[in-house]
């Protein structure tokens, strides 16, 4: 999983990471998907990347209503308890209550963060 701007920022990044990563060998990009996942949260230590979903009930003060919202969260950790554990300390700032209504290992194996230096703009 990468950080992008558009679907072609995306491919030239994916394939400038591969080609550092894949020395002398082959790869095929196959598809690219836009995620909904609202923030990545990764840590020195972890085997695996999980995937969390909560809810959380917001205000909708124009409208009067109370809204109820889902976000996606990444979490690196080496089991679901570490992973809950993690969620909950980079969560600390909500100042509404949420609900954490799963957690699951990913099928994500990498996550490649924006980087300014990559930026490339083009000379016209």
């Amino acid at each position: 999983m990468l950080d992008a701007v558009s679907y072609t920022d995306a491919e030239t990044r994916i394939i400038s990471k591969m080609q550092q990563m894949v020395k002398n060998g082959e790869f095929t990009i196959v598809d690219i998907k836009k995620s909904r996942i609202a923030e990545v949260f990764p840590y020195q230590s972890g085997e695996w990347w999980f995937k969390a979903t909560i809810n959380l009930v917001t205000v909708d003060e124009e409208a009067g209503r109370e809204k109820k919202v889902r976000n996606y969260y990444l979490i690196m950790a080496d089991d679901i308890q570490e992973a809950l554990t993690r969620l909950d300390e980079s969560l600390s700032f909500f100042v509404v209550p949420y609900l954490v209504t799963s957690i699951a290992v990913s099928t994500i194996v990498d996550v490649f963060p924006y980087e300014p230096s990559e930026t490339v703009i083009p000379n016209n």
